[in-house]
């Protein structure tokens, strides 16, 4: 491993220290300031040197980084340069890095509609898309987790967990006795940092369900989609969020089989995080007003989900 390799945790580094805090180089990142620290973090485990050290007056350089601090700021400087110069090519780009499960599942079958409001407007998602990924920023970072309040965030929704599946399986267990026992339950593993996650084991014992067999030694997802696939090929059950999945629900793929008051909201949220100067630029604008509108649009939608499933 090259020190190029840790391109970003220099990065962090840098700004940390010309800013005097980790709160100040992540907004400047449009990540949070934990992510600053662990990048800076994962620098001083492969140097096995401490490289900051916290002052009265913010964060400063540790003497293992004193001498080696100019030639940084100066690397930085150059690469703004360079992204600068390239600026240009990205009047009409927006480049968005996202949770991989929130980008294919609720973005992309939503993307065309807002392309064809403004097809001059070019997107790179995840390194893929209309244009490549630029040298510089990422404009929009949107991830899952704990609900951070700052003027350049946008809280796009919490997620509401119930157990889902195909229309066969969600037949099997309508008229069955012990209606889990011995039926595969699917275990997603995407909402398990949520404090208040619902997963199977909570689930039965809030509603008793009889399931004398383990739950352990089964299937688990780390990601939404491919836990989605074996929902749908019949593979069993499992307890997913409605706000990636309600056109699925809506299209009658996937199912609730059990009332909608068995689920739970969550109380982590899928936000957007804009790089501030991202912000001043007009097509970054209008895809944070559309974002918005769509997040709400999808709150009306699993709440209408919730009602009819009671």
């Amino acid at each position: 491993m090259t020190a190029a390799s840790h391109l970003k945790s220099f990065q962090a580094l840098e700004l940390a220290i010309r800013t005097g805090s980790l709160k100040n180089a992540a907004d400047l990142l449009a990540i949070t300031p934990a992510a600053v620290g662990q990048r800076i973090k994962t620098l001083e485990d492969y140097l096995g040197v401490d490289l900051v050290v916290r002052g009265r007056s913010g964060l400063k350089p540790a003497p293992a980084l004193s001498k080696a601090l100019p030639h940084l700021t100066r690397a930085f400087m150059e690469l703004a340069g360079v992204a600068e110069a390239l600026e240009f090519q990205r009047v009409n780009e927006i480049q968005i890095a996202a949770d991989t499960d929130w980008a294919e599942l609720w973005l992309k079958p939503r993307l065309a509609q807002f392309q064809s409001a403004y097809p001059n407007i070019l997107f790179s998602i995840n390194g893929e898309g209309d244009v490549p990924m630029r040298l510089g920023h990422t404009d929009i970072e949107i991830d899952f987790g704990k609900v951070q309040a700052a003027e350049n965030h946008l809280l796009l929704f919490h997620d509401f967990l119930v157990p889902v599946g195909s229309p066969a399986n969600t037949r099997r267990i309508a008229n069955r006795k012990n209606r889990l026992e011995g039926f595969p339950l699917l275990h997603q593993d995407f909402y398990k940092d949520d404090p208040k996650t619902l997963n199977w084991a909570k689930w039965i014992a809030a509603h008793g369900h009889h399931r004398s067999a383990p739950l352990g030694g089964i299937i688990r997802f780390q990601r939404i989609g491919p836990g989605l696939e074996a929902v749908a090929s019949d593979a069993g059950l499992m307890i997913c969020g409605l706000a990636l999945i309600a056109g699925r629900v809506d299209d009658g793929e996937i199912l609730l089989p059990f009332p909608a008051r068995t689920g739970a909201w969550t109380s982590h949220a899928f936000q957007a995080r804009f790089r501030r100067d991202a912000l001043l630029r007009p097509q970054v604008q209008r895809f944070r007003d559309w974002l918005e509108t769509q997040a709400q649009m999808t709150v009306k939608d699993v709440r209408r989900i919730v009602r009819a499933a009671k």
